[in-house]
Order: structure tokens, then sequence, then C-alpha cells
């Protein structure tokens, strides 16, 4: 069974950097999309951005583009978070796309399998 883990959270300040970083325990990533999300207290999942098979297409939630950039290499999908703020403390998950090679809507989340355990993302002065 694909398993996921996802490693590079922690606490930064307003502004900082951080990055994530998602692999496959007992399989590869290669054969699938990636995407990204989060879930904060009190809130539901949030899909993120998310990159296709071949790397060559993305996707962006509004609330992150600009900042984030998702990419791969091999069998490790990154996320880049640049310009970190207070409403972006949340737990950070991946999963990869089981409707294909390329992306599904962020929105569908349901189209997302076989979630990572979640890394925990503060973003605190």
């Amino acid at each position: 069974q694909l398993q996921l883990a996802e490693s590079g959270g922690g606490l930064v300040q307003p502004g900082g950097s951080l990055r994530l970083s998602c692999t496959a325990t007992r399989w590869t990533l290669v054969y699938y999309p990636i995407g990204w999300f989060r879930q904060a207290p009190g809130k539901e999942r949030e899909g993120l951005s998310c990159i296709n098979r071949r790397g060559d297409t993305t996707e962006y939630a509004d609330s992150v583009k600009g900042r984030f950039t998702i990419s791969r290499d091999k069998d490790t999908v990154y996320l880049q978070m640049n310009g970190l703020k207070p409403e972006d403390t949340a737990v950070y998950s991946c999963a990869p796309g089981l409707k294909g090679f390329e992306c599904p809507r962020l929105q569908n989340v349901g189209d997302f399998r076989h979630w990572s355990q979640g890394t925990q993302v503060t973003v605190t002065a």
C-alpha cells in the first residue's frame, strides 16, 4: 500500500520560509500527481498546490499563489513556502491524486488518497 511521509515543518516567524518534502515509504511517487494540503484547527482540509506526474504542470490555491512553489525531483515532492503568515499555521500533508497523470481539482479532496501523517507549521512572532 502506498504510504507517504513528509518532513520540514516547524516554527517560523512571519515573513520566514520553510521547505516541506514528501516521499513514499513503501512505493514510489513517480507515477502520481501529488498534492499538498493543510488543515488548521476547526477548519476543513484545504488544497494548496498540486504537481502533475511529469512535473510540467502545477496548480495553486489563491491563498498561497506567489508565495508557495511546488516542485518534484525523482521520488520527492517539495513545497517551498516563502513569505509565511500567521494564517498559514496548520498541519500540512501530502497525498497522491488518483485520477490519472494530471492533478485533480484542489477542491476535490476526495480524489486524493493515502494521506501522509502531517507536519505542523507554526508561524508566530
